[in-house]
């Protein structure tokens, strides 16, 4: 099914995605999307969208189980409270993306902004994933509860960052992959940087493996750089201030 939103006002353009979800359709293809926001917000069903265009915010919200392609940039909040399923967004993206994710896999091609990964939580086999193929803001992975963030800052600019400051501030669960070095005064008090083991290649390579099928990419050029991870170091940083 394919979708002219054109001048559509978002809840209109949403009522339409609905009611096509619910009567079957297993693809929908959105063309000349301009800030419509809400796209796939809480839709369960496994439907396949397509947005061409720049979505609104919040993007994938509550989403359990669609694929969402963007072929254009994302805005603020994609993936936020995010379940399952995907986002793959070919350009860059906006601040808070999956703020409080509890599973599922975003894969950004470009650069992201402030706050990504913030809240992020796992349960038992529900591992969230964010691959963001640029470079990031300030306060990648705060209050980072689990599941997995990585960092490739590919096609940087001379002397561009990899990240921004205050990276895992207030992190106490799940894991930082980063490829490259950054300097540990960007680091919140709560992490430290460590050296990969075997179990982390496992994780990585499947999803870098992943982002490369989506954008084109050479596998062995990213894999042959160094990765590190950012880990807490405790699970309750806050225990001596809250607790007594």
């Amino acid at each position: 099914m394919r979708i002219d939103a054109k001048g559509m006002h978002y809840r209109e353009l949403n009522k339409i995605i609905r009611q096509a979800v619910k009567d079957g359709t297993k693809e929908l293809v959105l063309d000349n999307i301009n800030g419509q926001r809400y796209i796939g917000t809480g839709i369960n069903e496994k439907v396949r969208i397509i947005v061409n265009g720049v979505p609104g915010n919040d993007l994938a919200a509550f989403m359990n189980g669609p694929e969402i392609v963007v072929n254009g940039n994302g805005q603020d909040g994609i993936g936020n409270t995010m379940n399952d399923g995907s986002v793959v967004i070919h350009g860059g993206a906006g601040d808070v993306i999956g703020y409080a994710m509890r599973g599922g896999r975003i894969f950004i091609k470009g650069n992201v902004g402030y706050r990504v990964g913030i809240h992020m939580k796992e349960y038992k086999d529900q591992v969230p994933c964010i691959v963001v193929g640029g470079s990031t803001g300030d306060f990648l992975g705060e209050y980072m509860a689990g599941g997995i963030l990585v960092v490739l800052g590919l096609n940087r600019r001379q002397g561009e960052p990899l990240t921004g400051d205050y990276l895992g501030t207030g992190m106490h669960g799940g894991v930082i992959y980063l490829r490259g070095e950054v300097e540990k005064y960007k680091l919140g008090k709560e992490v430290n940087i460590f050296e990969l083991d075997d179990d982390d290649k496992k994780k990585l390579k499947p999803l870098i493996e992943e982002y490369c099928a989506y954008f084109d990419c050479d596998l062995e050029e990213i894999l042959n750089a160094p990765f590190y991870k950012l880990l807490p170091v405790s699970s309750r940083p806050y225990g001596r201030l809250y607790a007594y």
